[in-house]
């Protein structure tokens, strides 16, 4: 390969390096040409599987900062370039893995580390984003529904005893005057006689006094 080739193959796996969420290295020997065309269509958006040159992925790693696993690329080495969900890509290669034995997943680089095998299948063994996004929305709208009902209860008790106070007013007008059901017009009616009656006492006492006037 020609050293502006060979530099050129570097340049566009440390951009992919750069681009992908995260890397899973293979060994790919055994696999047929339709298999691996067949593992790329299963990680379909989930990640892009090239098959590299170690010489040229350890310097494009080195160029794109990455380090921990030159000892990864070693024999035939083909990357799957994490895009998507990673865990979904993790998902479809050890799947892959599991139906096609020739596939051997050596490690991998997530988050500004190198991976092993085991941490791999363990990234493997978790639940999608779409798992836990449709977790957390559950989980929102049970907060949410019971948010609902505890501003809804004092409200829905307020209601039923305005309706009952409506129902009573209804019945009896004088509850609105701030009354306890009993009218106040009788009590002036009894006032009424109770002031006719002391009205003959102060007369009988004028009358008195004219007399007395006359004997003098």
């Amino acid at each position: 390969m020609a050293r502006a080739d060979r530099q050129a193959a570097v340049t566009d796996i440390a951009g992919a390096f750069n681009d992908a969420a995260g890397a899973v290295l293979t060994d790919y020997r055994g696999l047929t040409v339709k298999e691996l065309q067949e593992l790329r269509r299963s990680l379909g958006e989930n990640a892009d599987y090239a098959v590299v040159k170690n010489t040229l992925a350890k310097l494009a790693a080195s160029e794109a900062g990455m380090q921990g696993f030159d000892e990864l690329l070693v024999g035939p080495t083909a990357i799957a370039f994490l895009k998507g969900d990673v865990v979904e890509a993790a998902k479809g290669l050890r799947d892959f893995a599991k139906a096609h034995p020739a596939l051997i997943i050596k490690g991998g680089y997530l988050d500004g580390k190198a991976m092993d095998a085991a941490e791999v299948a363990k990234l493997a063994d978790l639940e999608s984003r779409e798992v836990l996004l449709g977790k957390l929305a559950g989980a929102m709208l049970a907060s949410l529904s019971q948010a609902v009902y505890l501003l809804n209860a004092p409200l829905a008790q307020a209601a039923r005893v305005a309706g009952a106070l409506q129902a009573k007013a209804e019945q009896d007008p004088s509850i609105l005057a701030g009354g306890a059901g009993t009218p106040a017009e009788p009590a002036a009616e009894e006032a009424a006689p109770a002031a006719e009656e002391e009205a003959p006492a102060e007369e009988a006492t004028t009358d008195e006094a004219a007399d007395e006037a006359a004997e003098a």
